[in-house]
Formats: C-alpha cells, structure tokens, sequence
C-alpha cells in the first residue's frame, strides 16, 4: 500500500512551521539566503526542497529528482508535504517533523495554492506571504529569462488571484530592497516567539511555540 504522509494530520508537536509562500520572482530564494545566518545561529531549520527539475537550473539549492524518482519517494512516505504547480512537482522531506519534534522552528518554502492541505496538516503554521508590485514583479521575471513573455504574464495574472484578505497570513512587501525585506521578516519571526530578541545574549534561545 503506497504511504502519503502529507495526507495526515500531525499530531501537536512543540516546534511551529514558518510557511513562506509568494508568487515566482517575488524574491523567495534571495529572502531565505539573506536570513540564513541569523536563522542558522537560532537553530531554525531551513528545509531544502525536492524538485523535479535539473540540479543545474536557476533558482533555489533544491534536490534535483526525474519524474519518476519523486513518484517512488512519494510512494515510500518520503515527503511530510508535497504538490504540483507550474508542470513541476515539488516536496518537503519528511525530516521537518523530527525537527519539530525537537522544539525547532522549521522555514519552508511553500506554495500558495497547497496552504490549506499544509495547514491540515500543520494547524499551528506561521502563514508568510512575500508581495511584489506587479511592475517590479514583471521586471524580475524577465530579468532571470526562465520563461517567455506569454508564461509571463500568465505568472501576473496568477499572482493577482491571490486572496490578501486572510487576517491569519502575514503579509511581507518585498518590491523595494531584499535588505529591508529580510529585516522584516527576522522582526516577524522575532515578534512570534521564533527568534532571540535583538540584544539578548548568546545563550538565549527561543521559546517552542505553543499553539
């Protein structure tokens, strides 16, 4: 019998899930690298994604699998999250439950569309939507030269399907300079409970959340 272990709910766990969702070009990839190192010293675990893409594509340091290679690890309960979008499948390794488990925080980057199942799984989720102008949006996605000008404007056009009326997701403007985004974002995590404050000393870590 196949296993799919992003089809079950998780049990209450002391760590909390930092889901960071936007739309492609938004700047996800560049926002986790420049927090990295601040995260890294807080013991806040940053998943790295399976794609079914080639390792040498542009964008973020995911693992690079065939089709059929993320099928089997599908199938073998490799995934705690998994889905579809842009003809690519993209999974979470199941290894962020352990570290949840643990008392970690865990960053993953999410997709919109995939947030409800993530939150039926994950109900105590940090729910982290980046947001980029539309004209600065276009800018980017046609800087990096993935996809021509009609793939394009269909990525606008879906980005503006977006609902930004859920009171539960944290809105994060990233249309300006990464700087000022990332600052926000640590000021966020640090405001949630997921980060020392700016000033305590080095043994302070972080209180697990509890839902």
């Amino acid at each position: 019998m196949q296993h799919d272990a992003s089809a079950a709910p998780r049990t209450v766990i002391p760590g909390r899930l930092i889901y960071l969702m936007g739309p492609s070009g938004a700047g996800k990839d560049s926002l986790i690298d420049a927090v990295r190192a601040v995260l890294d010293k807080s013991q806040v675990e940053i998943a790295q994604r399976v794609i079914t893409r080639s390792a040498e594509a542009k964008g973020e340091k995911a693992v690079g699998v065939s089709t059929e290679r993320f099928e089997q690890l599908c199938a073998e309960g490799a995934f705690a999250l998994h889905w579809r979008a842009n003809d690519l499948a993209y999974g979470v390794p199941v290894v962020i439950d352990s570290w949840l488990a643990g008392g970690r925080a865990v960053l993953v980057n999410g997709s919109r569309a995939h947030l409800a199942k993530a939150r039926e799984c994950y109900p105590n989720l940090l729910a982290i939507l980046v947001t980029v102008e539309p004209r600065v949006l276009r800018q980017r996605l046609l800087a990096r030269g993935r996809e021509n000008l009609e793939e394009i404007e269909r990525r606008l056009a879906r980005s503006q399907q977006v609902s930004l009326h859920d009171p539960a997701i944290h809105l994060l403007d990233n249309s300006t300079s990464l700087e000022d985004a990332a600052r926000r974002l640590l000021d966020l995590l640090r405001e949630q409970g997921l980060l020392a404050r700016e000033g305590a000393s080095e043994g302070d870590a972080p209180s697990p959340h509890v839902a």
